[in-house]
């Protein structure tokens, strides 16, 4: 984009781009200013060793606090759809079915909201739609073809028909590697243990290949807490529990640490890792109802499911710096031993029991009290009775309601208080119910146990849903203290793989990544969706790497992948050379760029032709008319690029509404 391009009477700059950097940078200003307001100070010493990155541990959850969100979801929306052309109401869906007629999910919500008297925003129109469903199942956008194809179809269950063509696509399974990547915290090296290359390629591999099979998440899990095995480089699942490992302290660090990854990743219950440290009571007093009555006995009696694993080192031959990791369970390894006075936790001693006597805690669950039977695994019992706990389908349903919609039905997802979750046995004041919608969470969890824990049908059942199809815009005032009833779409700005993704294949200029670390080779990949993790990917590519690091794609570890904004997002949408080498003409045939493709076609065909390659939309009136006007202004080639540049810098290319 040349100086010339961007000065020239303003065109390009005011109508087409300004909008991306005034919303991005409004969005980490709400966030930053809803977390200073909201976050707790921690009152214990001992968790400052969680470091800033738990700081979600320390988020108050009493009504008189208010209810948390990750930042103002619904201000930010009110930003990006005050900057969305409009449309027509002879684009949108039908009327609304009546209640009752209504599945679960729309049952709920919107009886829920016409008890708050509160109207839901109208439905999304098919261009808006095929792009949001697409993104949020495959992590790509739809090609300009089947959108055409897709508003032409007059049949009634296109929109069905979409979503079953997208669940099945690989698409689909490389997104939600991604995601099932994030959630284990896969990746090569944390702060604490190196699992190498090797170890977290097998770790993706085991990941996508339960996907592609559409393993039941329930086995998942299962084969994750009791994984046993001898090379971490070679058995994918082993590496979930070597994520767990401590270095530096007593082992039985490393067992709080497993059994804490265990309950946040599988229960949605955070706090585990609180109870480790400390009782309840004094600490969780503001924080979770059923934190402030646990002890950490109870936690250390969960713990000790985990009291005979030994996660230990494997030599790799003529290597002195590389090594795969062992999983295995030793049946005489005594139960979890209060022995300690060091630590990256409390001290660890026999006081802290019932007794004040005891030297060991054998296992008990700590939600039902079952405990092993005579000669069974430790683990394989544990995993048994996660995955028979209703709140594993509760946490499970949770967590992947929070990834379409932008929040959960319990926020943060990972916050569950299993005192406030029962509407039948409400708890005492000042405290409230937790889910924004009981009944809806339970039926979630229930039909998710039903379809034998079974991910497609989830998702199905939530896309399919008129909730989440309903428009971003909104008819009339909004008040965001409706947030939880999702009357609205809520707007989140695309990952930075979906980012970098979008705009290689609307350009059509198509990268290929070969990643070779520690003498494992990965790849090749065209896509950032593909990639094994995220910090540090493409190994090799620092300029790619930096484009991607901007939009904050976390590192699975000490930092969170994040939706907020900064100006270095909106420059990189401007200036980078990532952007800048796809607005040309370039390449000839199969590989010829999008601009090469439809630079000899008349001025309107080629303008409708990338807004749809790229915003999956044709231009308004308003916008044809700017356009045109300007490719007939001066040098064509030139102002075509001006136009593609300012399509990748709109804010409905970097959001998904």
């Amino acid at each position: 984009m040349s100086i010339r391009a961007m000065q020239r009477g303003g065109f390009w700059i005011a109508l087409f781009s300004i909008s991306v950097p005034l919303a991005i940078f409004s969005s980490r200003a709400l966030r930053a200013q809803d977390e200073s307001e909201t976050q707790l100070p921690v009152a214990h010493p001992e968790c400052v060793y969680f470091g800033p990155q738990h700081a979600r541990y320390a988020r108050p959850a009493l009504s008189t606090l208010g209810t948390y969100s990750p930042f103002s979801l619904s201000a930010l929306t009110q930003q990006v759809v005050g900057q969305l052309p409009p449309v027509s109401s002879a684009t949108r869906t039908g009327a609304l079915q009546p209640i009752a007629q209504m599945g679960p999910i729309d049952r709920n919500l919107f009886a829920a909201m016409q008890a708050a008297g509160v109207s839901p925003a109208p439905a999304t129109t098919d261009f808006e739609f095929i792009r949001r469903v697409t993104l949020d199942l495959t992590g790509r956008i739809p090609t300009p073809d089947r959108v055409i194809r897709f508003v032409n179809d007059p049949s009634p269950t296109k929109r069905e028909a979409l979503v079953e063509e997208l669940l099945a696509r690989p698409e689909w399974v490389d997104k939600w590697t991604m995601y099932f990547g994030d959630l284990f915290q896969n990746n090569s090296r944390n702060s604490q243990v190196a699992r190498f290359a090797q170890g977290r390629n097998a770790f993706y591999n085991y990941i996508h290949d339960s996907l592609a099979a559409n393993k039941p998440y329930d086995q998942m899990a299962r084969e994750l807490i009791s994984a046993q095995g001898t090379d971490s480089f070679q058995q994918g699942e082993l590496n979930w529990m070597v994520g767990g490992v401590v270095t530096g302290g007593p082992v039985q660090d490393i067992m709080d640490q497993q059994a804490a990854n265990i309950a946040d990743t599988f229960l949605g219950i955070a706090h585990m890792n609180c109870l480790l440290c400390h009782n309840g009571r004094g600490h969780l007093d503001q924080l979770s109802l059923w934190g402030s009555q646990g002890t950490r006995y109870q936690a250390w009696q969960f713990a000790s499911f985990v009291s005979r694993t030994v996660v230990a080192r494997v030599p790799i031959s003529g290597q002195t710096n590389l090594y795969s990791w062992s999983v295995l369970d030793n049946p005489a390894r005594a139960n979890y031993p209060l022995n300690t006075t060091t630590g990256n936790r409390p001290a660890r001693q026999p006081s802290g029991t019932p007794s004040g006597t005891e030297k060991n805690v054998a296992p008990v669950y700590w939600f039902t009290g079952a405990k092993p039977a005579p000669g069974q695994n430790y683990r394989a019992a544990l995993g048994q009775f996660i995955t028979s706990d209703f709140q594993f389908a509760r946490a499970a349903v949770n967590y992947i309601w929070a990834q379409f919609f932008g929040r959960g039905i319990v926020d943060p997802p990972d916050q569950f208080d299993l005192a406030r979750l029962d509407p039948n046995n409400p708890p005492p004041a000042p405290w409230t119910l937790q889910p924004s919608n009981p009944a809806l969470l339970q039926e979630l969890a229930r039909d998710f146990v039903n379809s034998k824990f079974d991910l497609k049908a989830l998702m199905r059942e939530i896309v399919n849903s008129r909730a989440y199809q309903l428009s971003a815009r909104y008819d009339g005032p909004w008040d965001p203290a409706w947030e939880p009833l999702f009357a609205r779409k809520l707007v989140r700005r695309l990952w930075a793989e979906e980012i970098h993704d979008a705009v290689a294949q609307s350009s059509n200029v198509i990268p290929s990544y070969t990643i070779t670390q520690n003498g494992a080779t990965f790849g090749p990949v065209n896509w950032a969706m593909q990639f094994p993790e995220t910090a540090g990917m493409p190994a090799g590519n620092a300029a790619v790497v930096q484009f991607l690091d901007a939009f904050l794609r976390g590192n699975r570890d000490d930092q969170q992948r994040r939706g907020d904004g900064s100006i270095s997002q909106a420059l990189d949408l401007m200036n980078d050379n990532f952007i800048m080498s796809r607005i040309r003409a370039t390449g000839s045939g199969a590989s010829a760029s999008l601009l090469a493709r439809n630079l000899s076609l008349p001025d309107d065909q080629l303008v409708n032709n990338l807004f749809l390659a790229v915003l999956s939309r044709y231009p308004t009136p308003a916008e044809m008319s700017t356009a045109l006007a300007n490719l007939q202004s001066g040098n064509r080639t030139q102002e075509a690029q001006n136009l593609l540049w300012s399509l990748y810098n709109k804010v409905d290319f970097v959001f998904n509404y």
